[in-house]
């Protein structure tokens, strides 16, 4: 007689094995708290700003409620185009870009195009932790090449990217400025990553979403961060992945972009029908705005921000108790409590005593058990009360550790 199917036996292993988010996890524990500050997310407080708004409305308005281009409307692509000019310079085909179901959308169809069951892709660790659920639900292995971690920051070396290389990598995923360290690659950073790339014709995969957040001048390039596009050629094989969701305040509205050389257009264009037949067309009315109209908005995001990282830094230094090399770019702190290696545990203890919300650094992968991430894109006073918590609680916590 045959037993009877369980119920996950035929499911894919890249399925049932996707990876549980830690974020996720602290948020679910902390949900309902009152008085409770949420700092573990990587967004804002503010809501979309109005003139995005108000675009979409009109698209919602002039019925553009029909199925639309897969790879986006003209209008978003052209716009998208001349973002690129204004921000690196030179020309910009808009053949080059396809819009997205949010930056994660774009990530998973780059993994899609350059590598797939068994193939290795490195990815420089600590890190946002779907890039390596993304990479194992397409049937790839991530592999995590540690970060350094000095008085002076995160570094990666690249004589260690370069040793990571096997017969079986296909692609190379840098997040630059990084989730949730903050590195920050220089121009001769890229070059030499690009370099590892060029000797095994591998792809890079590039994250460049924080780009505009830099804080340390010895980062900035014409007000953003070092990009892949500086040092590449036109033959490099680089596809760089995009959001609307941190410059303008848009992550739920979940629109992003892939730029990729226009040869592979019609690739992408059948990924997208196969995944998500394309964006609302309304919704991309507001992503146009965001682009042409939002230079001010994301101006005062950047300040923003570089006051929460003051606030945040300096607040956290004085306990005496954190370890935090101030981030160069980006909008998080992520910090070690001395004694505290267990941060799953420590941050339920911050949640219950301090009803502050911070992500575990074991959701980040090797390398970052031992922190916690701080997202300080938030009103100024509400991270000072938020650092006036945790200064009244880290102490004792640390303390509680080491007895």
């Amino acid at each position: 007689m045959l037993r009877p199917a369980a119920p996950l036996d035929p499911i894919r292993p890249e399925a049932r094995d996707a990876p549980t988010s830690g974020i996720v996890d602290i948020m679910t524990y902390a949900r309902g708290r009152e008085g409770l500050i949420p700092l573990y997310v990587g967004e804002g407080d503010l809501p979309t700003p109005p003139f995005v708004l108000e675009r979409a409305r009109q698209g919602l308005a002039d019925g553009e409620t029909f199925y639309t281009y897969q790879r986006g409307i003209p209008e978003l692509r052209e716009a998208i185009a001349r973002y690129h000019e204004r921000v690196f310079g030179g020309r910009f085909d808009p053949d080059r870009f396809t819009v997205t179901v949010g930056g994660m959308h774009a990530a998973q169809m780059a993994l899609r195009i350059v590598s797939g069951a068994g193939d290795e892709v490195l990815i420089p660790s600590p890190a946002w932790p779907n890039f390596d659920g993304v990479a194992r639900v397409t049937g790839a292995v991530p592999i995590a090449v540690p970060l350094d971690c000095g008085p002076n920051g995160w570094t990666l070396d690249l004589g260690r990217l370069a040793d990571a290389v096997t017969p079986r990598t296909r692609a190379l995923l840098v997040n630059t400025p990084a989730n949730p360290t903050g590195w920050t690659a220089s121009r001769e950073d890229l070059a030499g990553i690009l370099e590892i790339a060029r000797r095994h014709g591998l792809w890079i995969v590039a994250d460049e979403i924080y780009g505009r957040f830099v804080h340390d001048p010895a980062f900035a390039e014409q007000g953003r961060s070092p990009s892949f596009r500086d040092v590449m050629g036109e033959d490099d094989r680089v596809l760089f992945i995009q959001t609307f969701s941190k410059n303008w305040a848009m992550t739920g509205w979940r629109i992003g972009w892939l730029e990729t050389p226009p040869e592979l257009g019609q690739i992408v264009e059948n990924l997208v029908q196969y995944s998500t037949s394309g964006v609302p067309h309304f919704l991309q009315r507001g992503a146009v705005a965001a682009l042409d109209e939002g230079e001010e908005f994301l101006a005062d995001q950047i300040a923003k921000s570089r006051r929460g990282r003051a606030i945040v830094c300096e607040g956290l230094a004085a306990t005496n108790v954190v370890d935090l090399p101030p981030p160069p770019a980006a909008f998080y702190a992520f910090f070690r409590v001395l004694g505290r290696p267990d941060t799953r545990a420590l941050a339920r203890d911050i949640v219950d005593d301090a009803a502050v919300g911070l992500a575990p650094g074991s959701a980040f992968g090797p390398g970052g058990g031992a922190h916690l991430r701080l997202c300080f894109l938030r009103d100024p006073l509400q991270l000072e009360e938020a650092v006036e918590r945790l200064a009244r609680v880290l102490p004792r916590l640390a303390r509680a550790e080491a007895a």
